[in-house]
C-alpha cells in the first residue's frame, strides 16, 4: 500500500519520512496555502532523497503552462490537481506531461460526489478523495464518512484522504481498502511541521495491520528517532 505525506515544506523532515517508509512526498505548489513552499525548495528536497521517493506536486487551478514549468523546476514525479480541473484540462496535462504520474483530487460530501469519479478514469492514473470543506482545497483535518466508500471499488487505484492520523487510521481500514493513503495535518506539530514521531506511530500501527511494509522500515522509524 502507498503512503504519501503530503505538505513537506523542510528538507531534513523528507529525508527522514522517506527512512521511516513514506513511498511518497507530496509539495504544495498553491501560493495561498500555509504549506506551500516555491519549486526551488522543492527542488533542494528532492535532490535529497532517494530515487524511487514518488515526488508529488499538488496543484489547485494552475494554467497548464504554469504546471509544465513547475515540475520541470521541482523535479516532481506526479501531478495531484486539488481544484477545479475538468477532465478535459487533464487529458491536456497527459499530452503535455505522458510520462508522470497524474492524480485527481476529489472532494466528497456524499456517495452522489462520488460518481464524478467516473468522469475522470481514461484521463487519469490515480483518484484521491478528500473530506469537503467550503473554504479550504485540503488539509483541513476534516475525515470522510468512511462507511459511505465501503462499496468504492474504481477501476484505477486511489487515495484516501481526510483526517488521517495515527489514532484513527486503524478504523479507517477496518472500514476501507484504499490503494495508498494520504496524510498532511494529522502527523505535523503545525502547517508544514511534521511529527515524526507520529508518523513512526503510523508506521507501526500499518504494520500491526500486516500491511506490506519491511522490517527495514521499522528499523529506519527507531533510527530517525534517536
Amino acid at each position: 500500500m502507498r503512503v504519501k505525506i503530503c505538505g513537506i515544506t523542510q528538507a531534513d523532515q523528507g529525508s527522514a519520512i522517506a527512512r521511516l517508509g513514506a513511498t511518497a512526498l507530496g509539495f504544495i505548489c498553491v501560493p495561498t496555502s500555509p504549506r506551500y513552499i516555491p519549486p526551488e525548495q522543492i527542488r533542494t528536497i528532492n535532490q535529497q532523497i532517494p530515487p524511487d521517493i514518488n515526488r508529488i506536486g499538488v496543484f489547485a487551478n494552475h494554467s497548464l503552462v504554469e504546471i509544465v514549468q513547475i515540475v520541470e523546476m521541482a523535479l516532481l514525479s506526479g501531478v495531484q490537481l486539488h481544484g477545479n480541473e475538468s477532465p478535459e484540462f487533464c487529458r491536456q496535462l497527459r499530452s503535455a506531461l505522458p510520462n508522470l504520474e497524474i492524480i485527481k483530487a476529489l472532494r466528497i460530501r456524499s456517495t452522489v460526489d462520488l460518481a464524478q469519479t467516473d468522469l475522470y478514469l481514461d484521463c487519469i492514473d490515480t483518484l484521491l478523495l478528500d473530506a469537503y470543506h467550503p473554504q479550504q482545497l485540503g488539509g483541513t483535518g476534516k475525515t470522510l464518512n468512511w462507511a459511505q466508500l465501503q462499496q468504492f471499488h474504481p477501476p484505477c487505484p486511489w487515495f484516501l484522504a481526510g483526517g488521517l492520523t495515527p489514532n484513527n487510521i486503524e478504523l479507517a481500514l477496518s472500514w476501507v481498502r484504499p490503494s495508498g493513503i494520504d496524510l498532511s495535518s494529522g502527523v505535523e506539530r503545525q502547517p508544514g511541521d511534521k511529527d515524526l514521531k507520529r508518523i513512526a506511530e503510523l508506521f507501526d500501527k500499518l504494520n500491526r495491520l500486516q500491511f506490506a511494509f519491511t522490517p527495514k522500515q521499522l528499523e529506519s522509524s527507531q533510527e530517525c528517532l534517536g
